[in-house]
C-alpha cells in the first residue's frame, strides 16, 4: 500500500556541520584492471557485426564484450 504522508520541510539552521574529507574513489579506481595479453584472432564478419550492433545499443565496447564472454566460458569450463 502507498503511503500518502507528505514530508514537510522547512528553512531552518542544521546546527553544527562538520566537514569530511572526501572517502569515496574515484570512477577510474571502481574500474576492475585484469591482466590481459593481445591475442590476433580472425572472426567472421557477421560475428563482429552482431557484437558491434549490440555494443551500441548498449553504449559500451563490442571487444570488451567479446572478452567478457570468452572470461564467462572460461570460469565456467574452465578446470
Amino acid at each position: 500500500m502507498k503511503s500518502t504522508k507528505k514530508i514537510k520541510y522547512t528553512d531552518e539552521p542544521l546546527g553544527k556541520v562538520k566537514i569530511v574529507p572526501d572517502f569515496l574513489p574515484s570512477p577510474e579506481d571502481l574500474v576492475l584492471k585484469e591482466e590481459t595479453v593481445k591475442i590476433t584472432l580472425s572472426l567472421t564478419k557477421s560475428s563482429v557485426d552482431f557484437f558491434k550492433h549490440q555494443a551500441k545499443k548498449r553504449h559500451t565496447h563490442y571487444q570488451k564484450m567479446i572478452r567478457s564472454l570468452i572470461d564467462q566460458y572460461a570460469e565456467r569450463y574452465g578446470n
